[in-house]
């Protein structure tokens, strides 16, 4: 009878938990001085230290600028809870200082401890605190140094940099409005982390205010702490107010000009759909350069986007570019954006492939932009990809045209200063940062990240008529032919992540653990994923699952037929967040071919997660309520007959525990048995060790005993 093997590697998961999955000692969070001389980033200790600190690169070597346990009086004790929500968002997992922000050349950083603004500069000197009103989150010095904005309590200030002259520019009107600080659609789905930025002279400030008077507001407990009062927060959910965002023009001197966008896009522009809502609701980007303020605005029913230059005199705004799409209009990161001239740089599709477009030249036929990373002067940088699994940093200037700066294969982003670029690569090989200056290797910035026990060993594959990407992790002691090995399906397959890329990470040393475990582990990028042209990321439009998970079946089965050790008799997935939610939607409606399931975090009911990630591919739920039948899981619980786990952290606030909750209690009321395991204090990015450790062990043991035969 087929066996599945005892643990291998036992010391893993303790490993995967104590490093936070590998992301301790990973240097990040780079800003390159506009010369070119000076490389700003954060860093943790070690690969298993979880205090972030301040480093410098200069001149070929490392130095450290600011850590939390030498610098006298820093401490980092319970962060302010707007400074907690913003560090969810972005997914931090270490302590200490987690970001920062410099001036124009990097001679002078701010940063968080507690909620203490903190400073110093690159040219010497320790790190001082500088008094603030209260407890301060997201400060931003000036171009020139002299001044520090800052929010706190929802207003927004500024602060001299020797501590004197601290004022507000900006006070909250009531208490559902802040100044400066991002709301949750924006952070979360958008991706727009920040919502004020400096004028290049340094006097006056573009700032997003946000109104959150109509958002409905949600309430976390802790049922561990009964006597702990829960927490209230934000939510909009799919169909529900959105926060009201507005610009405004602040100076120093307490000057205050109101922007004034158009209130929605124009009906002969706007193209027609099942749903149609054509208020600018969204500020998806903005900023402030050599040519003045900027800021992209989105219509609710997000099929078209505007770009708009500011009068900061008068805030009044003048077009500089309209986008629109029949699905929605994709969001570039770092897009718009404009050269030293002036120039937009933005994205549009071409040939069912996004390209970049600066001024009137466009990216060559098949290059797949991925983001916009920078410019200096005239020349353009950005990561685009050739074929799927890769992706590169690429570079453009009038004089030379298009050229890719990376060669190694794998994924690589950048940061650029001047005629310096920092290369952050991850490759099969592992991770490593290169400074090069003028297109040369000039130095490296070290990875102090730890190895993991096992080695990821994945076959690459391009499997069935779509030529899905995959990754199929077989046990390395396996050999072909001597037994049938259960199949275990490991995808997180949604919108926005690939995860079969030739490149090293946490996911494929999971994979492969699992596959030491004794199963055969496919990873599969399907329909929705990125990277694969307009055609593939729309096939969710008005319906989350079906595309997604018939991937899923095909790569399984043309898995099987090309490694005939795979046992298609027993198969098993597991996810976290979309991959859960796959997960489920497979042993619901595709028991045939799944046979047992591990559930993380999934969302079940699409009505209950926020407007612009789930409007995006549904629309209204009440305008199209079927959409949303058939891409929720509560609907289908009864369907149930395979082993399932659920698991869901009771403390995040992105996709609610309640998502889960009500889905266990469809299945007991349908009489479906499963297994629940809640994970007290755990956020949607579960840090807790014990937690996240233990989490894997008990996983295989479900898995283990699910399909033993």
């Amino acid at each position: 009878m087929p066996t599945i093997a005892p643990v291998h590697a036992p010391g893993f998961p303790r490993q995967f938990a104590r490093t936070r999955r590998f992301s301790l000692g990973v240097p990040g969070g780079f800003a390159v001085s506009p010369d070119g001389a000076r490389v700003l980033f954060v860093r943790t200790g070690s690969g298993s230290d979880t205090v972030g600190r301040l480093w410098l690169y200069e001149d070929g070597g490392e130095r450290l600028l600011a850590d939390p346990a030498a610098s006298a009086g820093a401490r980092e004790e319970e962060v302010p809870e707007a400074e907690r929500v913003r560090r969810e968002r972005a997914r931090v997992t270490s302590t200490g200082v987690v970001g920062y922000a410099s001036d124009r050349d990097a001679r002078l950083a701010v940063f968080t401890l507690g909620g203490e603004l903190w400073a110093v500069r690159t040219d010497g000197g320790s790190p001082w605190r500088v008094p603030t009103a209260g407890p301060a989150v997201d400060p931003r010095p000036s171009p020139d140094g002299s001044l520090v904005a800052y929010v706190t309590g929802g207003a927004l200030h500024v602060v001299r940099a020797d501590g004197t002259e601290d004022r507000p520019l900006a006070a909250p009107e009531g208490p559902d409005v802040t100044y400066g600080l991002s709301d949750h659609v924006s952070a979360e789905s958008i991706g727009r982390p920040r919502s004020h930025w400096w004028s290049p002279d340094g006097d006056a400030l573009l700032v997003v205010r946000a109104d959150h008077a109509r958002v409905r507001r949600w309430y976390l407990g802790d049922p561990a702490d009964p006597a702990k009062p829960p927490r209230a927060f934000w939510y909009p959910a799919a169909g529900t107010a959105n926060a009201e965002l507005s610009l405004h023009i602040l100076r120093p001197d307490g000057e205050r000009t109101a922007v004034r966008t158009p209130a929605e896009a124009d009906p002969e522009l706007h193209l027609p759909g099942v749903w149609t809502d054509r208020r600018f609701e969204y500020v998806t980007a903005a900023g402030w350069d050599g040519c003045g303020p900027f800021v992209e605005v989105q219509t609710r029913d997000q099929r078209t986007a505007q770009l708009l230059s500011i009068d900061p005199a008068t805030g009044g705004t003048l077009p500089l570019h309209h986008h629109r799409d029949l699905a929605w209009t994709e969001i570039t990161p770092g897009a718009p954006h404009r050269t030293g001239t002036g120039t937009p740089v933005v994205t549009r599709y071409r040939d069912d492939v996004r390209g970049l477009r600066v001024g009137d030249t466009c990216t060559p036929p098949g290059l797949h932009v991925r983001a916009v990373l920078g410019t200096a002067g005239e020349r353009v940088y950005f990561t685009a990809s050739e074929e799927p699994t890769e992706t590169h940093v690429w570079a453009y200037d009038p004089e030379g045209g298009f050229r890719r700066v990376s060669e190694e294969p794998g994924v690589h982003t950048a940061a650029i200063g001047g005629d310096t670029v920092v290369l952050d690569s991850s490759t099969p090989d592992g991770r490593t940062v290169t400074v090069l200056r003028g297109g040369k290797p000039a130095g490296s910035i070290a990875v102090l990240a730890e190895t993991p026990l096992v080695t990821p060993r994945p076959v690459r594959l391009s499997l069935g008529a779509r030529e899905l990407r995959c990754h199929l992790h077989l046990p390395s002691w396996h050999e072909p032919g001597s037994g049938r090995l259960p199949v275990l399906l490991s995808p997180y397959a949604g919108y926005g992540l690939q995860l079969a890329v030739r490149a090293g990470g946490w996911p494929g040393a999971v994979a492969q653990w699992f596959a030491e475990q004794g199963f055969a582990v496919l990873v599969t990028d399907g329909r929705g994923t990125p990277g694969r042209g307009r055609a593939w990321e729309t096939a969710i439009r008005g319906d989350r699952l079906t595309a997604p998970l018939e991937d899923q079946v095909d790569a399984v089965h043309a898995a099987a037929e090309a490694y005939p050790d795979l046992d298609l008799e027993r198969v098993a997935i597991r996810g976290w967040s979309y991959g859960g939610y796959l997960a489920l939607g497979a042993v619901l409606h595709r028991p045939d071919v799944f046979h047992a399931a591990v559930a993380g975090a999934a969302p079940t009911d699409r009505r209950l997660y926020d407007t612009h990630w789930e409007e995006r591919f549904l629309g209204h739920p009440d305008v199209d309520p079927a959409a949303y039948e058939r891409s929720s899981l509560i609907p289908y619980a009864h369907r149930l007959s395979r082993p399932l786990l659920l698991i869901h952290g009771l403390a995040d606030d992105n996709v609610v525990a309640a998502h889960t909750l009500r889905f266990s209690a469809a299945l007991l009321a349908a009489g479906r048995p499963h297994t629940v395991l809640p994970l007290s204090g755990a956020t949607h990015h579960v840090a807790q060790e014990d937690a996240v450790g233990n989490q894997l062990l008990l996983e295989v043991e479900f898995l283990k005993t699910s399909l033993r035969r």
